[in-house]
């Protein structure tokens, strides 16, 4: 089935603009979501809009935004004041900056989309522009549905990557994370030098292909027993042991990741196979 456009819009760089389609490049469809019921009836609960002061349900007609400024105080906003500030849904994606492709901190990543051309005229211009993009990482503004976006783009296998990014305002700092002003600034290097062992027993080519969501399958094995009116027994859990001896946590570590290494490799050898020899017919007497 083909990928369906949720909009169109245009690609601009200085005087370049390119008629371009944005695709969703993930899905939330893979995530089991569950309703609330009454457990006596198992009747779906309804969300009500309630006034404790008034003691009624309040109709969306009498509810207004309303921004407090002080503990109690409130300052409301009609749409008419948003709109003076809502920016106009122009489609455009508009770059501004360059910079290498790693300089954008993952932290700020929040959606990603897929970029593609809207029509053939516009594939050629789309092609030059993600050659020129090539290790490069370009930011810029989109105004779309009432707000504006801060984003991103970057070439991806045929096509251009965009992420959602959020504001630098939005990203928590460290410093009110106390726990943090518990580590040491200085380690032992014998310890760290262990520590690069173990992980480097760990090291492969990426590839998340290689990794299901245990939780989901689970859940959908619960269900699937439930409607069938079977019951399913949860294996026990281990809780792991707490680490009183770093080194020592750190040489067992090592020896158990070396000794999985060797039996995985073992396992991979080809079987030895025997054939047996015939044996020699015996002349007649």
């Amino acid at each position: 089935m083909a990928a369906r456009a949720t909009w169109k819009g245009y690609l601009k760089v200085s005087l370049v603009n390119i008629p371009i389609k944005v695709f969703p490049a993930t899905e939330s469809s893979g995530t089991l979501s569950f309703n609330q019921l009454h457990n006596t009836c198992q009747t779906r609960i309804q969300q009500k809009r309630w006034c404790p002061t008034c003691n009624t349900e309040v109709a969306n007609t009498d509810i207004v935004k309303g921004y407090e400024f002080e503990k109690g105080r409130w300052v409301i906003m009609a749409e008419e004041d948003i709109d003076k500030v809502r920016p106009s849904s122009t489609r455009v994606i508009d770059l501004v900056q360059f910079d290498d492709v790693g300089a954008l901190d993952p932290m700020y990543v929040d959606r990603t989309y897929y970029l593609a051309p809207d029509g053939q005229v516009a594939a050629d211009a789309f092609g030059v522009m993600r050659e020129g993009m090539k290790g490069k990482i370009g930011v810029g503004k989109l105004a779309l549905y009432g707000r504006e976006y801060l984003v991103a783009v970057k070439p991806h296998a045929k096509g251009i990557v965009m992420y959602t990014l959020h504001h630098a305002a939005e990203i928590r700092g460290m410093e009110g994370i106390e726990e943090l002003a518990a580590v040491p600034d200085k380690v032992r290097p014998q310890e760290v030098q262990l520590a690069k062992q173990v992980i480097a027993t760990f090291e492969k080519k990426l590839d998340l292909s290689d990794y299901r969501d245990e939780y989901r399958e689970g859940l959908q094995k619960i269900i699937d027993a439930k409607i069938a009116g079977e019951d399913v027994v949860a294996p026990a859990v281990e809780m792991p042991p707490k680490v009183v001896n770093l080194m020592e946590a750190l040489k067992r570590s090592l020896d158990s990741a070396s000794a999985a290494k060797k039996s995985s490799a073992k396992a991979d050898l080809p079987k030895k196979v025997t054939v047996a020899r015939a044996e020699p017919k015996r002349k007649r007497a």
